[in-house]
């Protein structure tokens, strides 16, 4: 077979022909490359999480009875450490140490009291885990052999109005049912179930938890259809947590005495300070309204500040030390004094004390002379008889 004419002919002739013929030879351009737009990631914006608000401590004058109850829209926090000073007199009694409401959750500073009446035992405060709020009932005096009534399911309550700027805080995280605030440290919201009665003070020394699973159960109660209504022969509690709920991932259980004071005074994994309270006690001050903030108890920002102008004209009974800045009002009281007005309301107390003991036991023997007449008569006339 004999080769074609154009197969023959070069490149470079192949080019002249075209060129005399007025052909165009075009070369197919090579495919364009793929552009892949991918739209810009979506820019979420998070708002900053709030900061922590000042812990706020104050005095709380306990309620002679059972007060009404409140409805809270979010949780205590965790608990705080506030160790008891030394007992100051036989029959003192630790009160406070506990979260209380005053227009947001305010820690109510410890101290040791007199019972009001001779018959008056001490209630801890009740917390209760219902429908997403918490029902809350202030630590009080109560009657001795007077079981405490908790609030019933039936009972219709209002969520209580927050003090203005004051931020909620989450809402109970736990079951629903008797609790109280968590151990120092723990996750804000968590709740620890309880049974009634039981001191918030006994978390003080357990283990931070951060999710949901620490309980307390009693070593000793008197139980009456299921529910715990009389906790007065409680010793000790027991409280336990799994691994999954601790904040360093290990199981806790221990047993701690039921007795506030005992509690508070067992050294805290997390020691969360309570802050000092702004003012001293006021014998027979009246609780804040539920829903006001409790400006009378919180110390001013300039209470101890440096006055612009010169004290007044009056002489104070003791002349204070030159370029010591003067002081206005008890919140102002130095350390030495506040000590010395608490040590004599505690001798105060003590004394009050003392008396009603006398007086109840020259009561006591006076009614045994009484009975013991009476029954010297009734034999003297059973013999006048026989």
């Amino acid at each position: 077979m004999r080769p074609s004419c154009s197969s023959m002919l070069s490149p470079l002739a192949l080019a002249l022909l075209a060129t005399l013929t007025g052909c165009a030879v075009y070369e197919v351009p090579p495919p364009a490359p793929r552009v892949v737009v991918r739209p810009a990631p979506a820019v979420v914006y998070t708002a900053p999480a709030p900061a922590p608000q000042p812990v706020v401590s104050v005095y709380v004058e306990p309620p002679i009875a059972e007060p009404a109850p409140l409805l809270i829209g979010w949780a205590p926090p965790p608990m705080l450490v506030e160790a008891p000073p030394p007992l100051p007199y036989a029959g003192a009694v630790w009160v406070g140490g506990y979260w209380v409401w005053q227009g947001n959750w305010v820690w109510a500073t410890g101290r040791w009291m007199a019972p009001p009446r001779a018959d008056c035992v001490w209630v801890h405060p009740y917390y209760e885990h219902r429908d997403g709020a918490v029902v809350f009932v202030t630590g009080h005096w109560g009657t001795a052999g007077v079981a405490f009534v908790p609030p019933p399911p039936s009972l219709s309550l209002t969520l209580v109005v927050a003090a203005p700027g004051v931020i909620p805080g989450p809402r109970p995280i736990g079951p629903p049912g008797v609790f109280v605030p968590p151990p120092p440290g723990s996750r804000v919201g968590l709740i620890v179930p309880a049974p009634i009665g039981t001191p918030p003070a006994v978390v003080t020394g357990a283990a931070p938890v951060v999710n949901v699973g620490m309980r307390i159960q009693n070593n000793n109660t008197t139980v009456n259809n299921t529910r715990i209504t009389n906790v007065t022969n409680v010793t000790n509690v027991t409280i336990v947590a799994p691994p999954s709920a601790t904040a360093n991932g290990r199981a806790f259980e221990s047993s701690v005495p039921a007795q506030a004071h005992l509690a508070a005074a067992m050294p805290a994994v997390v020691h969360a300070q309570a802050p000092a309270p702004a003012m001293r006690p006021i014998a027979g001050a009246p609780d804040h309204h539920p829903a006001m903030p409790p400006q009378a108890m919180e110390m001013p920002a300039h209470a101890n500040a440096v006055p612009h102008s010169p004290p007044p004209a009056a002489e104070p009974p003791h002349a204070a030390a030159p370029g010591t800045p003067p002081h206005h009002g008890p919140a102002a009281l130095p350390r030495e004094d506040a000590h010395a007005r608490a040590e004599e309301a505690h001798r105060a107390q003590a004394a009050a004390h003392e008396r009603e003991k006398k007086e109840r036991e020259e009561e006591k023997k006076a009614e045994e002379r009484e009975r013991a007449e009476e029954q010297a008569e009734r034999e003297r006339r059973e013999r006048k008889t026989r």
